[in-house]
């Protein structure tokens, strides 16, 4: 099997930290539209203009998850990927509402950049949780009418593989019969950056280094 692993350097997730940080900020001026920070991929390093894909999470300080959205597919640069994410993720997460522009401070941003997806062969729901490597992999399950996922962070909160993969069907919401039969999985491994909220200027704060098992993504 080929190394699935993301890197990225220190500078650059400094500066997706930037770019996600800018998307929410931008979604507070021209009178709250909540639009996301135009970006152009040409203005950016060549490891920010491939194509790729990522999810995006606000938690407060206290841990508390306010928004998390993402793509599994890669179908844009990195960089316009984080952009737009992080702007879903503070205005457009159907599970809470918009955030205020008072909750800045207090916000701590997480970006998970994903690699790509590498579909996996079993015949059963053991094959399948003996194949899985705990805090590194994401899953995602797909029956062609339902697809979800677990990022690695997950990992934290369910470290047992066989109730990881039993959530992660309950959050799918599979039809009775369908699992696992009819259902496809694929894995992939995340580079985590976060930051840290801080006291000085709106969701300022210091990225962490990456890491492929990250526990601060959203589920």
């Amino acid at each position: 099997m080929r190394d699935q692993s993301v890197t990225i350097g220190e500078a650059l997730a400094s500066a997706l930290l930037v770019v996600a940080r800018a998307s929410v900020e931008y979604g507070f001026r021209d009178g709250g539209t909540h639009a996301p920070l135009p970006v152009d991929p040409a203005r950016h390093p060549a490891p920010l203009r491939r194509t790729a894909s990522s999810f995006v999470t606000l938690r407060h300080r206290d841990g508390a998850l306010r928004g998390c959205i993402g793509e599994l597919e890669a179908r844009r640069s990195l960089v316009e990927s984080v952009a737009a994410n992080a702007s879903s993720a503070a205005f457009r997460d159907p599970r809470f509402e918009p955030i205020a522009e008072g909750e800045l401070r207090d916000l701590e941003t997480h970006i998970s950049v994903l690699g790509p997806l590498e579909p996996l062969e079993f015949r059963s729901v053991e094959e399948l949780t003996a194949t899985l490597r705990p805090r590194v992999d994401g899953l995602v399950l797909d029956d062609g009418q339902r697809r979800a996922t677990f990022l690695p962070a997950v990992w934290a909160s369910l470290p047992d593989p066989a109730q990881f993969v039993s959530e992660l069907e309950r959050k799918a919401g599979f039809a009775a019969g369908r699992w696992p039969g009819a259902v496809r999985a694929s894995r992939y491994r995340v580079l985590e950056i976060c930051d840290r909220a801080s006291n000085g200027s709106p969701m300022s704060g210091h990225p962490r280094a990456p890491v492929s098992d990250a526990r601060k993504a959203c589920p």
